[in-house]
């Protein structure tokens, strides 16, 4: 864990347009866990220009969490139940939205899945202070303590003060070019500004696999007080 202290959130701040969520309603009833490679090469397919535009990212699809004595499947191979509520969102630079948007009512299709695309709504960056990602690159032999010293660099780079960090699970996703080694990153007490531009520029690389994308999350004074 990385502590230091409180920022100021006072201010307003205009939350700029450059980059934003497209959130897509679906009909899916079941995927893999690990489904990044095969959603990432299916949406490259169906927009070429994907992997071309900057800041463009793909959010995994997740099911409910673990609760009420139900666990959440941890292989990559066991399937993630999803509800109606279930979503898929594509992190877009402002200029590729229409295009993106081009997605809805076509049917996403691999392996013995599908994934059908319906209406979309386009939402604005978050300012919420806490920001998670599920899956930031990291080596295979990396230690929590290294991977959150490698995390201030890069968030450093970003002009971004870090304050509250806490890396969570460590997981791998399959590629034909070998596994991806990624832990789980909670970043908490940014500032407006800050929160948006980590989620607009992420921590490493792969984002068409879900991976240095961050959404806003709750929880991380509940765990340093555990």
């Amino acid at each position: 864990m990385y502590w230091t202290e409180d920022a100021d959130n006072t201010e307003v701040y205009q939350v700029p347009e450059d980059v934003l969520d497209i959130v897509f309603k679906i009909d899916c009833k079941q995927l893999p866990n690990d489904h990044a490679w095969p959603l990432s090469q299916t949406l490259q397919a169906a927009l070429p220009w994907l992997s071309d535009a900057p800041g463009a990212g793909i959010h995994l699809i997740h099911g409910a969490g673990s609760q009420n004595g139900w666990m959440r499947p941890e292989g990559p191979d066991d399937l993630i139940h999803l509800s109606k509520r279930a979503r898929m969102t594509l992190r877009m630079p402002a200029e590729r939205v229409d295009d993106a948007l081009s997605l809805q009512g076509r049917v996403l299709e691999f392996d013995a899945y599908r994934i059908g695309l319906g209406k979309a709504s386009v939402k604005p960056l978050s300012t919420y202070e806490v920001q998670f990602s599920r899956n930031v690159v990291c080596d295979s032999d990396m230690e929590e303590e290294r991977f959150l010293e490698m995390a201030v660099e890069e968030i450093r780079k970003l002009e971004i003060k870090p304050r509250k960090l806490m890396s969570g699970m460590v997981q791998e996703l399959r590629s034909p070019a070998g596994p991806v080694f990624t832990r789980s990153l909670m970043i908490a007490d940014l500032e407006p500004q800050e929160a948006v531009v980590l989620q607009e520029n992420g921590l490493g690389p792969d984002r068409l696999l879900g991976c240095g994308l961050f959404v806003p999350h709750k929880g991380i004074k509940s765990a340093k007080e555990s």
